[in-house]
């Protein structure tokens, strides 16, 4: 893998964000969209996930894919108002730093949200230790933060 693909993963993960969102202002099977999403970058159907989302306080970590869903649209936990449906307008990569060593790949960095209809933006830091399984990157420990 590359810091090429690196962040052709990263790119495909804000803008699968952002897709969550629009499919479900849009009034279309956002559950489906957002089911595709984590199968596409996370690696909870081969692999154990650490998951620490950005904006959880009650429960704090997401290990498990359906915790994760419930995270990203809402759901089983109460707390839950669906990070992914806020909507997201843009989330730009403002800066990012990759390691690659040997089987090692992780990427550190700030993304800046910005919702849809509104000014306020959010940085957020976040680390995705990624592995490749069948020639494709996914997260295996994703832990973000507001800053």
């Amino acid at each position: 893998m590359s810091s090429n693909q690196i962040e052709h993963f990263l790119n495909s993960w804000k803008d699968g964000v952002i897709e969550i969102g629009r499919i479900h202002l849009e009034g279309g099977d956002y559950q489906k969209s957002a089911e595709h999403f984590l199968s596409t970058h996370y690696a909870f159907e081969n692999e154990e996930v650490l998951f620490k989302p950005t904006f959880t306080k009650e429960v704090i970590f997401r290990n498990s894919k359906e915790l994760a869903l419930s995270y990203f649209i809402g759901g089983e936990v109460s707390e839950d108002k669906g990070f992914a449906l806020k909507p997201w307008e843009e989330i730009r990569l403002v800066e990012v730093n990759i390691i690659e060593e040997n089987n090692l790949m992780v990427a550190m960095g700030t993304l800046n949200f910005k919702p849809l209809k509104f000014e306020e933006n959010t940085l957020i830091a976040f680390t995705f230790l990624l592995i490749d399984t069948d020639n494709s990157l996914k997260i295996k420990v994703h832990h973000s933060s507001p800053i």
